[in-house]
């Protein structure tokens, strides 16, 4: 089960998100390295060729920890990260989208991660100090240096897609989305129709799905699954151009979570978990 980012970037349709691989704030590193780095690898090992992070996370040092496990990268491994966003605090998540600190950004995540370029880099949120033409013509010139293959945006409307796409080709948008967060619907539908990746964010709503209760639960016991299977197999059901990035540092709960690539649902099963909303 495969979706082509910018149609010449294949990835299976359940990524990896390396968000979690960081202590609660996202402000630290792993507590326990050597455990993060086996789960990335066993991220890989289990077809997981997307692996998303941000230049925010633990200030770097989650971009660190995947070249330290990953690099040299396998052929056909798409690395996704982000910049557009600044962290003078653990609590504070505050949108920087001025062009010279993108591009500085970049660099820093080039570096990092050990690149001399980033298959799919994004801004991790509009800056609405900065008109977003200017934020996406950073990255437009990013991506003629050849530094950065493909753009994606992250948290955004249709309106700023548009807008977007006005300045430079758009190949990916993560906004958050899951069976009980659905107000990105049109979004979803506008990338659908362009043929833009979606990848929705927190795709088991931070563990929520997991629950041994409700429609999820109900699905699951039907089909021999888990619960956070079903809520998986409800989103690649959902559309052709998602591809969830669910995260964890948990090898158990990584291995879980790709079996919902088999996880078959039925047209009933679908339309009564869609009901969940």
């Amino acid at each position: 089960m495969k979706y082509s980012i910018g149609g010449d970037l294949p990835v299976t349709r359940i990524g990896f998100g390396a968000m979690r691989l960081a202590d609660a704030d996202i402000w630290h590193g792993p507590a326990d390295r050597a455990g993060a780095v086996a789960v990335l690898r066993r991220a890989v090992e289990l077809g997981a060729n997307v692996i998303d992070t941000a230049d925010v996370y633990a200030l770097g040092d989650n971009e660190r920890l995947i070249a330290e496990a990953l690099h040299p990268y396998a052929d056909g491994l798409v690395i996704a990260t982000k910049a557009g966003e600044v962290r003078p605090s653990p609590a504070d998540w505050i949108p920087l989208g001025r062009p010279e600190y993108l591009r500085q950004q970049a660099e820093l995540s080039l570096r990092r991660l050990r690149l001399e370029r980033i298959a799919l880099f994004y801004l991790h949120r509009v800056d609405p100090a900065v008109p977003l033409a200017d934020q996406v013509g950073a990255l437009k010139e990013l991506q003629d240096e050849g530094k950065i293959r493909h753009i994606g945006l992250s948290e955004v409307t249709v309106d700023q897609i548009r807008e977007a796409q006005r300045v430079a080709p758009i190949a990916a948008v993560q906004n958050h989305y899951n069976l009980a967060e659905r107000h990105h619907e049109a979004v979803l539908d506008y990338a659908e129709e362009q043929g833009i990746a979606f990848f929705p964010f927190f795709p088991i709503a931070i563990g929520r799905h997991a629950a041994g209760e409700g429609v999820p639960a109900e699905v699951a016991r039907e089909v021999g699954a888990t619960p956070a299977q079903v809520a998986l197999a409800w989103l690649l059901h959902r559309s052709k151009v998602i591809v969830p990035i669910p995260g964890t540092s948990s090898i158990a709960h990584l291995e879980e979570n790709m079996r919902a690539l088999d996880v078959r649902l039925s047209e009933e099963q679908i339309e009564r978990l869609a009901g969940t909303a």
